[in-house]
């Protein structure tokens, strides 16, 4: 294939299957967050600033595409917002800390009040986010803006704390799925809104359904069929779903083909090049390792690079969240590998 396709078009191409002359390289946002120190104490735009207004928010995310040379904008740079909106106290971070959960608000999955639909479009971090997301994709139409949210799980997770929720799971089965239902029906509204105001792509990040947490069951039960409702939502709003599963995926393998999202991403562990041979109808992203993003130099990082680029991975990307510490020379090793040596 001789055609040269814009970021864009790559993209998209990419996550409907059709032929590219290489790979794009990304990096969605969220979990998988690329404002590193480096980039931001070069250009002056900053975090946790940058959290909270959308014209910050916009600079940074094309510092991060401009200066990386990721082939996409990434919004937001954490996973607090949906948690916040929802009730959520969150420690806003650092320069060099990203946002967390400093506190959730309820004790138990039956303890959990509901706010009617729409509560994340409320809030003013939520707000700033489409605010960049419209701006980012009126003034840059052939880079791809790609909205990032959190899984269901996830954010259900950031309520109520982890390991009661998680113990809730069997011994309050239908009120946790209530729980469930009622997030995810938030997370579709908040995605829908990324929709209209011109996200590309809209990736879900489900750190907490992972199967090493919850094990095969519990993730057909309720990992599986929620994010999936998230999906076909997005997908009818003509937005293509990229769908991120932390960790081994070994037990949960047989249900990574149920999941609708035009492409599964996974963590470093995983080999994608056996994954595509088992699933070989699935669109892969990854999974350049963080660990070695951070920590190796230039030369591991391009040969890693260009083995994902040999194994014929449909969509390159870290393999999970990267460290705001990672050296700028590293992201750049793998992004101009992927651009100059497919």
């Amino acid at each position: 294939m001789t055609d040269v396709f814009s970021p864009k078009e790559r993209l998209l191409r990419s996550l409907s299957g059709r032929g590219t002359e290489r790979p794009p390289v990304i990096c969605p946002g969220g979990m998988m967050n690329a404002a590193i120190v480096d980039v931001m104490r070069k250009t002056g735009h900053t975090l946790p600033e940058a959290h909270h207004a959308a014209g910050l928010m916009e600079n940074l995310a094309r510092d991060v595409s401009e200066q990386t040379g990721f082939e996409n904008f990434g919004l937001p740079f954490c996973m607090t917002i949906e948690a916040e909106a929802l009730g959520s106290d969150i420690n806003f971070g650092s320069l060099k800390c990203e946002p967390k959960i400093a506190r959730e608000p309820f004790s138990s999955v039956e303890a959990v009040r509901f706010l009617s639909k729409g509560a994340i479009l409320k809030n003013k971090r939520a707000e700033a986010v489409i605010g960049a997301v419209s701006s980012l994709s009126k003034k840059h139409p052939d880079i791809p803006v790609i909205g990032s949210i959190t899984g269901p799980v996830t954010l259900s997770a950031s309520l109520v704390d982890p390991i009661t929720f998680l113990k809730e799971l069997r011994k309050k089965n239908t009120a946790a799925h209530r729980v469930i239902n009622y997030v995810t029906e938030q997370i579709v509204e908040y995605a829908r809104l990324m929709a209209e105001n011109g996200a590309a792509a809209v990736s879900i990040a489900d750190p907490t359904a992972t199967g090493e947490i919850l094990g095969p069951l519990l993730f057909q039960e309720f990992a599986l069929p929620y994010i999936n409702k998230i999906v076909q939502e997005v997908h009818r709003m003509g937005v293509p779903v990229i769908v991120h599963i932390c960790g081994d995926v070994k037990t949960v393998k047989k249900h990574l083909a149920a999941l609708q999202g035009k492409a599964v991403s996974v963590d470093a562990m995983v080999s994608l090049h056996k994954l595509k041979e088992e699933f070989p109808a699935l669109t892969t992203m990854g999974n350049l390792s963080t660990y070695m993003l951070e920590f190796s130099g230039p030369e591991k990082i391009f040969a890693a690079a260009r083995h994902l680029v040999e194994q014929k991975i449909n969509i390159l990307a870290p393999a999970c969240g990267l460290s705001t510490s990672t050296p700028l020379s590293n992201i750049r090793a793998f992004t101009s590998q992927v651009k100059e040596g497919a």
